[in-house]
């Protein structure tokens, strides 16, 4: 599954009869793992769980439930039953969120996030392994009095986090199975992710971190008027400052400076590149900006890169 893209089907008339077809596009391309966003929409693990259930072979993830007005308790049932859904293919990522959803959305102050996402990882590793948890942290309070086993998630769950910062590395380089990092640049991930990360597992005593790294990009040769379109659908994040400086230590001034864009040969040499930066697995998203032609013609290009 080193190869994969974001499916976003939220402006069809049936959002989940969109999705099942869009990912069976996606496997027939060869590509090796469909991911779903998490906003106020769709569930994200319900629809990884039909997918995966409906293609038997791709690999399904979210990306990322944030830890903000969820419990581990009902997110470890969400993500045990997806597992059981799809006999072990399902990947569960996890995000900090940000201050103006969080409060806006969820009426909840946005505050020690780093302390919650460490208490939120230590329940989930319990409850996806064992089927139990006995937690009273300072954030969370988390206790089986039954058991909280799916039957046929008996593999477990992996755990990712949508982490780049250096706290949020540390406590994911403890505690979760890897990350999946966005708008992170090839620069970014080798010089700064990569390294505290791998630091943060090395010290914990843990296998080797997965870097997935999703990356906004599409083929097309109307470079220039696909540049315009990225610039004005990525802005919203260059207004979080955990993106900001991803982007900059990326090397780029806006979101859209990170997105990869352009022919085949030079998508194939960005994927490479982020490889070289440590990457484990690639995904990318936004692929349909450009339209249907263009976006059947990335797929196309990166099931090639994932054979």
């Amino acid at each position: 599954m080193t190869v994969g893209v974001a499916l976003n089907a939220s402006d069809a008339p049936n959002q989940v009869d969109a999705t099942v077809r869009l990912a069976q596009e996606a496997a027939a391309a060869g590509l090796r793992s469909a991911w779903f966003g998490q906003t106020f929409g769709a569930d994200s693990p319900q629809l990884a769980a039909i997918v995966g259930r409906e293609i038997p072979g791709l690999h399904v993830g979210t990306s990322a439930i944030p830890v903000f007005g969820r419990h581990p308790l009902l997110v470890s049932s969400q993500a045990q039953t997806a597992q059981a859904a799809t006999h072990g293919r399902y990947h569960l990522g996890l995000a900090l969120g940000t201050k103006l959803l969080t409060e806006t959305g969820f009426g909840l102050p946005f505050e020690r996030p780093i302390a919650r996402l460490r208490e939120f990882l230590t329940v989930l590793r319990q409850l996806t392994q064992n089927g139990t948890a006995d937690f009273h942290g300072e954030l969370l309070t988390a206790t089986t009095p039954i058991p909280a086993r799916v039957p046929g998630a008996e593999s477990g769950v992996p755990l990712l986090v949508a982490a780049m910062g250096p706290q949020a590395l540390r406590v994911s380089g403890e505690l979760a199975d890897g990350i999946l990092p966005y708008l992170a640049g090839p620069r970014a991930l080798a010089e700064h992710i990569v390294p505290a990360l791998t630091a943060a597992t090395e010290a914990a005593g843990r296998p080797a971190p997965r870097i997935v790294a999703l990356v906004p990009g599409v083929v097309t040769d109307d470079v220039d008027a696909v540049r315009a379109k990225a610039t004005e659908s990525l802005a919203f994040y260059e207004q979080i400052p955990s993106y900001a400086r991803v982007i900059e230590l990326s090397g780029g001034r806006r979101a859209a400076d990170v997105a990869v864009i352009g022919d085949e040969k030079t998508v194939e040499a960005e994927v490479r590149r982020y490889r070289d930066a440590g990457a484990t697995e690639v995904v990318f998203s936004g692929t349909e900006i450009a339209g249907e032609a263009d976006r059947r013609r990335t797929w196309a290009l990166l099931g090639e890169l994932a054979d």
